[in-house]
């Protein structure tokens, strides 16, 4: 490409990123101005009738008395939170799980020592746990707090596995970490902890990996290097695709995903490990979350607080117990998060290498994974919970050639920390998750979606229905990113600044910061950052601040509350939602000038670096291939005429599926009935080879359907496999319970054609005798907080 059309190409991305700034500037003016203006208009926040009323000296004495209360209060309660700071500080940072708990195994005393431990939580009084069903396993996210956040109330993940009665495993971290530790030896320490579950329940289904945000991310990774001892694996929030993000011409959602980019790549995490002499401090990560939302971050949490000094506290404490607990990393393992993940976004690409040497390969993967992820996420958007399916597999074709269940499951609105600490979603969503991934083993192949619905139970509880709808790869990856994802092809530019100046960094700058670096300094430091001193400053390490308990004592002994109706309470509420509208504000416009110099840098740098890459691949995108020249298709079809009864089975099971309409849990455990009951005309298999089976069997029925059908006679070469092949179908038409699920006209008349191609002239009709009717199951419904895995 020359050098006029490198220049054109430049000029087109600028105007397209100045069209995007505009857009986004207009949003924010729009919601300030919308906010503004709830708020005036609100009668209950008139500022005329709070001056009147503040005239009146009874008025401004009661609203006095009440908001210098309100104050001591709420600085009692920062210094409540600065000493649990520094108690918890003190005892090592314990994490923050709401149930009592055992240590089964201590990674500090491994042979290449880990600061992580696999603990069992001991079920609360009133709760039975059945040692024989599935254990879960879960994994708290190591990003500058601590473990716990699943456990972290009785509506959680660990709360609700715990009632369904399954054992539930909790894998925590310490403060600290070992010497010389990795997060390759981490993975490894994974490995023995979910080996040592399955030691402990061998008569169980293989345990359940429960992977939070980071915790994902690495439960994809003990997955994918370990897949013969996990089971069905749930990520939660987890950003798989650190690159990807909602590109939009309305409001910027995702600000996170330029922060290496404007930083100038992985340098800086460096450089702070290095001043930490050798240890990153996770109150730099803790920062950029709280970076996000200035206005909650400075303002709204502690008027919040201020507002309802006299219930708030509590709920406040409980959280910042959690929140205000800064861990710490080895610089290897933050270095190898930055370059891998943040900036190089390897993971899927097999760039990583496991425990074992090889490279990280997450199709690999065994087990159903299920993804859950929120539109109201701004940390992990969907586009970094989903787009990496897309990589790695390529193709739906791909899934299903390789025995895969991928069950997707999407939150309208709930924010990241909701989605591992809400209540709500935990009764919700995480129960249904718990009741449902043993029947999700039993689906075939393939690329869903999980709908919850509620509905009013006959004793006026809520229940819930689910049910898997299937869609296609391809599809879903176009829905989630507008732009075919061609504004990720700036970070490819982000990954080279950043390995050119992480190259510099270590060869001019890291001798000198070593140099300089002791433990005392790092101390200092890490005392001294925002996060730590604004709680600790606030605390009895304060002696300025010694009054504030005896005052609190007393303001609580002699309350005097005015009402939320008070004329001047409600100038306050209008100048408290004045101040966080106005940091909102601000926030929108720092994220549309951020987003807007990140694609000026890197889409310039992009578009010069590797146009003619660029024109290739919009090329390539433009001409769509036919999914039969895939090679898993090509392969499958090669050998149509490959196998025996157990691909025949597989076959008529495709065959005899319903198309194009939603699977309602009801019907999948009615599945998992017959399954058990007909065992003796199916193959023992394990269910991934199983899985596998179907999905290539699948692509040839999908791609030949006549030819796939009349090859039957090939497979079941042997009169007894047609006759045991037959007598199943048989018996299954006669079951009652597969009578009542009414089955379609296109599904019998693909029954008599299976019966002509196998030559069973007995029946044609749909219809069979012989077999007795069994009784029907009735499941419909469950009530919201029951499920069984």
């Amino acid at each position: 490409m020359d050098s006029a059309e490198r220049i054109s190409r430049s000029q087109r991305s600028a105007s397209k990123v100045a069209k995007v700034l505009q857009k986004r500037m207009q949003t924010t003016n729009e919601k300030f101005v919308r906010r503004l203006n709830e708020a005036r208009s609100d009668p209950a926040t008139d500022p005329f009738s709070a001056t009147a009323a503040l005239a009146n000296p009874a008025s401004w004495y009661g609203y006095a008395v009440d908001a210098t209360q309100r104050s001591v209060l709420f600085w009692h309660t920062l210094w409540e939170r600065g000493n649990n700071f520094i108690d918890n500080t003190a005892q090592g940072l314990k994490p923050v799980l709401h149930f009592e708990y055992e240590t089964i195994l201590d990674g500090r005393s491994f042979d290449r020592p880990v600061n992580y431990t696999l603990l069992r939580i001991t079920p609360p009084a009133g709760v039975v746990v059945d040692p024989l069903l599935r254990p879960y396993l879960i994994i708290d996210p190591r990003a500058g707090h601590g473990p716990g956040i699943g456990g972290f109330k009785d509506d959680s993940q660990v709360g609700v596995a715990l009632r369904a009665g399954h054992p539930v495993y909790f894998v925590i971290f310490f403060r600290d970490p070992e010497p010389g530790q990795t997060l390759l030896d981490v993975c490894r320490a994974e490995q023995r902890f979910v080996r040592k579950v399955r030691e402990l329940h061998p008569d169980s289904a293989k345990p359940a990996i429960v992977g939070n945000c980071q915790g994902g991310w690495a439960a994809m990774m003990l997955a994918a290097s370990d897949p013969d001892d996990t089971g069905p694996i749930v990520i939660n929030g987890a950003p798989m695709s650190y690159w990807g993000g909602a590109w939009t011409e309305g409001e910027g959602d995702n600000p996170m995903r330029y922060a290496g980019g404007m930083l100038g790549g992985s340098w800086l995490a460096s450089l702070t490990a290095d001043m930490g002499n050798g240890k990153f401090d996770g109150a730099h990560l803790v920062q950029n979350f709280e970076n996000l939302n200035p206005a909650n971050s400075l303002w709204d949490k502690f008027y919040h607080v201020f507002d309802k000094a006299d219930t708030e506290p509590p709920r406040f404490l409980e959280f910042e117990r959690w929140w205000g607990g800064y861990y710490l990393m080895n610089r290897e393992e933050i270095e190898w998060i930055t370059h891998n993940l943040f900036v190089g976004n390897q993971l899927w690409g097999g760039g990583v290498k496991s425990p074992d040497g090889t490279g990280f390969d997450l199709r690999e993967i065994r087990s159903p994974i299920v993804l859950f992820a929120s539109m109201g996420d701004n940390i992990t958007p969907p586009q970094q919970a989903f787009n990496w399916v897309a990589d790695v597999y390529g193709s739906t074709e791909e899934i299903k050639a390789r025995g895969q269940v991928i069950v997707g499951l999407l939150h309208e609105n709930v924010g990241h920390l909701g989605i591992f600490v809400s209540g709500k979603v935990a009764k919700k969503e995480h129960s249904q998750i718990v009741s449902v991934l043993k029947t999700i083993e039993g689906l075939a192949p393939g690329l869903y979606g999980m709908k919850i619905t509620e509905a009013p139970g006959p004793g006026g509880e809520t229940e819930y229905e689910v049910e898997f709808r299937e869609h296609r790869l391809e599809d879903i990856a176009a829905r989630l990113n507008r732009f075919q994802r061609a504004d990720e092809k700036a970070f490819e530019a982000v990954a080279e600044v950043s390995e050119f100046n992480q190259r510099g960094y270590e060869l001019f700058a890291r001798p000198f910061v070593q140099a300089m670096s002791n433990d005392s300094s790092a101390q200092w430091l890490r005392a001294f950052h925002p996060l730590r001193f604004q709680n600790w400053s606030v605390s009895r390490f304060n002696p300025w601040l010694a009054w504030l308990e005896p005052a609190a004592q007393v303001v609580k002994a002699n309350r005097q509350p005015v009402g939320e109706n008070d004329p001047a309470r409600r100038a306050e509420h209008l100048g408290a939602d004045l101040i966080s509208a106005s940091l909102d504000y601000y926030r929108g416009m720092r994220d549309a000038l951020t987003e807007a110099a990140f694609f000026t840098i890197y889409g310039n740098l992009y578009a010069r670096s590797h146009a003619d890459d660029a024109v290739e691949e919009a090329s390539a995108a433009g001409s769509k291939s036919d999914p039969r020249e895939l090679p898993v298709v090509r392969e499958a079809l090669a050998n149509i005429e490959k196998g025996g009864y157990v691909e025949a089975l597989a076959r008529v099971a495709f065959l005899l599926k319903r198309a194009g309409e939603p699977l309602p849990l009801s019907r999948l455990e009615l599945r998992q009935e017959l399954v058990s009951e007909y065992a003796a005309y199916l193959p023992a298999l394990p269910p991934h080879e199983w899985r596998r089976l179907r999905g290539e069997q699948e692509l040839v029925a999908r791609y030949e359907p006549d030819l796939a059908l009349q090859s039957l006679t090939v497979l079941l070469r042997e009169q007894a496999d047609r006759e045991r092949l037959l007598t199943l179908l048989d018996k299954l038409m006669a079951d009652k319970r597969v009578q009542d699920t009414s089955p379609t006209t296109d599904q019998l008349a693909m029954l008599a054609r299976i019966r002509e191609v196998l030559g069973d002239s007995a029946a044609k009709s749909g219809t069979a005798v012989g077999a007795e009717p069994a009784e029907p199951a009735k499941k419909a419904r469950r009530p919201a907080t029951a499920g069984r895995a």
